[in-house]
């Protein structure tokens, strides 16, 4: 009988509780059970090498090295890389714990089957993974003491939740992709992908874009909101990704960069002036409301303020002042503060306020109504003269 061993050796003391010179060989299907029933009770020895036996190949124009391994064995070399909010480093949703036990149970059921699982190895200077060519394939060799080496490209939730199974599982590892090219391909696979979130898609594009004030300048404002220290909205937005302890969720960026786009067409400020000069003006805005409204501003959770419909109805609001005074330059913090000072502090802004129950593009219109409404009727100031 041919003897070499075809797709599959792990080396994996650690994970598959075998001594670490002993060899878990798949020749094909029928040779599994009888190997299995003569391995006597293994030894527990830790290793720091794990060992995939599999095949080199390409993806179009991509290397990448195909096999088979157990899924905890997989679950244990490999890590996904969450989107930090606080850092902006990282890709990845926010783990969805439901979505992973759903497929730990389907998994196990008769007939079950899956795709391969997608991994990146990404570039070292350490040597912590290598690939070795070997006659009839080649071997994968991952250094456990460099910890996990293998990033998730698209099976974090497959994964989520098999650390415990042996369950066979095919899997497919691009070889020396950086992170950016990783996110590209992320982007790709499940940029229509039901449950992702639409604010994490504008993070990858934002960081992808070559010159994003041009090519998306509602993302670049919303951006500007969300990253420059003197904005109020500074670290606030929800990017879709690992949240920060302790801090109080507004927004989406998916939310504020679709109101900045309905503005910039309400308003067709792009035609004479730069993306830059609008994300000033906006700043501009956004802080004055933070002013004006400061107590409704400090309490997110019970104000409307910086909700979806706030946003809208507010951008909205912005537009048709920017309209009525055209001059970029001369809108700034203090000339907003002074005009929306005599209405904005009219409306009740909490959550049982004058837009309670608003929702959605329906309610977002309402809410633009009731405020313009608020505006024509602002009291009347009493002037005294000496």
């Amino acid at each position: 009988m041919h003897t070499r061993p075809a797709l599959i050796t792990v080396l994996a003391s650690a994970f598959l509780g075998l001594s670490t010179d002993t060899c878990f060989c798949i020749h094909d299907l029928r040779n599994l059970q009888p190997l299995a029933a003569n391995l006597a009770p293994p030894r527990v020895r830790k290793t720091t090498k794990v060992t995939l036996q599999g095949a080199l190949g390409a993806s179009a124009e991509r290397a990448v090295f195909l096999g088979f391994a157990p899924a905890r064995v997989l679950a244990a070399v490999s890590y996904a890389d969450i989107l930090d909010e606080e850092t902006q480093r990282g890709y990845q949703r926010r783990p969805n714990p439901q979505h992973s036990l759903d497929f730990r149970h389907y998994i196990q059921r008769p007939g079950s089957t899956t795709i391969p699982l997608t991994f990146n190895a990404r570039p070292r200077e350490d040597d912590a993974w290598k690939i070795v060519k070997h006659r009839g394939g080649a071997s994968l060799e991952l250094r456990m003491d460099a910890g996990k080496l293998l990033t998730q490209v698209d099976c974090q939730h497959r994964l989520g939740h098999l650390s415990d199974l042996d369950i066979s599982l095919p899997f497919m590892c691009f070889l020396g992709l950086s992170d950016r090219e990783e996110m590209e391909i992320f982007n790709t696979i499940n940029s229509k992908a039901k449950g992702l979130s639409t604010s994490l898609l504008d993070f990858h594009a934002a960081t992808l874009a070559a010159n994003l004030a041009e090519e998306r300048p509602e993302l670049f404002i919303a951006f500007h909101l969300h990253n420059d220290t003197d904005s109020p909205w500074y670290r606030e937005l929800d990017l879709g990704g690992s949240a920060t302890s302790g801090m109080h969720r507004r927004a989406s960026l998916r939310t504020m960069q679709k109101a900045i786009r309905r503005f910039l067409n309400q308003t067709r400020i792009l035609q004479t002036e730069s993306p830059e000069s609008v994300a000033r003006l906006v700043l501009a805005f956004w802080a004055a409301v933070a002013q004006v409204l400061s107590d409704a501003w400090a309490k997110p959770r019970k104000h409307l303020l910086n909700k979806g419909v706030g946003v809208y109805a507010l951008m909205a609001l912005a537009g048709d002042l920017y309209i009525e005074h055209p001059r970029a330059q001369e809108w700034d913090r203090r000339h907003f503060v002074s005009v929306l000072s005599d209405f904005l502090p009219q409306l009740d802004w909490s959550a049982t306020g004058d837009l309670q129950g608003l929702g959605g593009e329906g309610g977002a219109k309402q809410a633009v109504v009731i405020l313009r409404k608020s505006r024509k009727q602002k009291p009347l100031k009493v002037v005294h003269r000496g």
